[in-house]
Formats: C-alpha cells, sequence, structure tokens
C-alpha cells in the first residue's frame, strides 16, 4: 500500500495545495503520525497525476518562477473514499531505538543510561509541550464530524501518546535510580 499516495489525496480533498504547502502540512498537522520528505512527496505528486488521481495548473508567479497548485480528480476522490472505507489490520510495532537502547542498556553503566534517559525525558517533554499548546489552540469540537474534528482527534492521540512515554521514561529513571550500578 502507498500511504503517502492517501495522506496526499487526503489533503488535496480539503483544498487545493501547492507541493509547497504540502510539505508545510507535513510539518505541521502530519507531523504528530506521518512524514514525507521532498524527496518521496513529488515523485509520488508525478505519479498521482499520472494515474489521474490528481491534476494541477502551473501558475506564474514573478518573472519566471512557475508552482502547479494540485486538486483531487473525482477519480481521485473515489480511490481515497474506497481506501478510507477499509479495515486495517495491527500495522508492526514502529521501530524505537531509544527502547532498544533500554533493552540492550545492560552493556553501559547505570549512570550513563541514567543520563541518556534523562535526556529522552527531557525532549518528550518539550514535544508533549507542544503538542499540548497544539491542541490548546485546536478548534473545539462541533458537533459533527467534520476535518477539524478529525484534526483533533488525532491530536488528541499524539497527546496521549506522549504523555504514556513521559510516564515510562519517568518509571524507567525512577527503576534505575534504585539499581546498583552495573558496568
Amino acid at each position: 500500500m502507498r500511504a503517502l499516495k492517501y495522506a496526499i489525496l487526503g489533503m488535496l480533498s480539503r483544498r487545493e495545495l501547492t507541493g509547497y504547502d504540502m510539505m508545510k502540512e507535513f510539518d505541521r498537522g502530519l507531523a504528530n503520525f506521518w512524514y514525507a520528505s521532498h524527496s518521496q512527496l513529488y515523485p509520488e505528486l508525478k505519479r498521482l497525476a499520472g494515474e489521474g488521481l490528481i491534476q494541477y495548473e502551473t501558475s506564474i508567479k514573478g518573472e519566471s518562477l512557475e508552482k502547479k497548485i494540485y486538486r483531487i480528480t473525482p477519480e481521485g476522490m473515489a480511490d481515497l473514499r474506497q481506501w478510507l472505507e477499509q479495515d486495517e489490520p495491527l500495522p508492526p510495532t514502529p521501530k524505537d531505538v531509544f527502547r532498544l537502547r533500554m533493552y540492550f542498556g545492560d552493556n553501559i553503566s547505570r549512570d550513563r543510561l541514567l543520563e541518556l534517559t534523562r535526556a529522552q525525558l527531557e525532549r518528550r517533554r518539550q514535544k508533549l509541550a507542544f503538542l499540548q499548546s497544539s491542541l490548546d489552540q485546536a478548534e473545539p469540537y462541533s458537533g459533527r464530524f467534520d476535518s477539524a474534528t478529525g484534526d483533533r482527534l488525532v491530536l488528541e492521540g499524539a497527546v496521549m501518546r506522549e504523555t504514556a512515554m513521559v510516564q515510562w521514561l519517568e518509571h524507567c529513571i525512577q527503576t534505575l535510580e534504585h539499581c546498583e550500578n552495573g558496568k
């Protein structure tokens, strides 16, 4: 499955966008659960246009700067809706380098592992604060399911995920503080 395809179709189902606008969206709203680089986005846009799922207009800005404004086609909307209706199996557990490091942490000193865990906790607290601030600024529930409701639900999930990670890291620190220094 080309998940990036559906992220793009989903964005374009809401409004017309340039590739630059899509990258900004990946850095903002979608960053809580999905990421794409320039090197992934632009080939996928070309592929989607070739499949007839999106179209674009080229506009000239200034004397020579061209920008493409993409929109979803009826075929793209039908494909998106079909994908949205599918029940998804549970994906494999995502890779987590820090958890892998913790798993094999008995190969370094407890003090160094504590230092790394505290640094990880600080970064997670910062991310949680950013997510909570974003949630505080998000549109409240309107009583109907619309894009703002979906955005808010995903943002709430990201806050819950980071809250759980912060709690786990605090637990790791408490546990490590009560262990004897090994290596």
